[in-house]
């Protein structure tokens, strides 16, 4: 049985409920509902659940220190559970990718996102797997008002569809491996009829 610490990026409270950079929290949530998890024990800065999906051992975790502090929640569980950077999968919401498409990648920079940088950071590496959920290019110069404002009216009617889409391709990518659910997802429009 494989152990992973499953992260959903985003920022605690009502006020940013729905936002795009709470699709981490959006994804976790579906993902906790499928596998009958509760993530709602208070430990490692966040909110916290275990249980078991797929025939793996799931730690699934929402920081809840806001999106520039989240890597001390997510080093924390790490240490606290002995796990190596390889069994770290973090879900977060990505600017350069197009709404409706998830990749899948592993190690890389950040790309300016604060709660990436916080990661990197704090776990004192890179090696972890991203599953960047794409939000669009903020049209404008402002990006933060852009990543903490609601999805428009016509993502959220197709946000429902996304999130189970990406929910199916974690657990491709906890029972398949990195390789297989990076070929099967990466090129792929989640929200076209399959």
């Amino acid at each position: 049985m494989a152990t992973y610490l499953v992260v959903g990026l985003g920022n605690p409270g009502p006020k940013y409920q729905g936002t795009r950079h709470n699709a981490g929290f959006l994804v976790l949530d579906r993902l906790a509902d499928e596998a009958g998890i509760a993530v709602t024990r208070k430990q490692f800065g966040g909110l916290y659940g275990e249980g078991t999906l797929d025939g793996h051992r799931l730690f699934l975790l929402k920081p809840q220190t806001f999106m520039n502090l989240s890597g001390r929640s997510v080093a924390e569980a790490v240490r606290f559970h002995k796990l190596s950077l390889d069994q770290v999968v973090v879900v977060h919401d990505e600017l350069d990718i197009p709404f409706g498409q998830v990749k899948i990648k592993e190690g890389g920079g950040h790309g300016g996102h604060n709660g990436l940088r916080s990661m990197v950071q704090e776990l004192a590496g890179n090696q972890f797997v991203r599953v960047r959920v794409g939000i669009d290019r903020s049209p404008g110069s402002d990006t933060a008002g852009y990543v903490l404002a609601p999805f428009p009216r016509e993502q959220q009617l197709q946000l429902p569809l996304l999130i189970d889409r990406t929910v199916e391709l974690l657990r491709c990518l906890l029972s398949d491996g990195l390789a297989k659910a990076m070929n099967h997802y990466n090129k792929k429009d989640l929200l076209a009829s399959t």
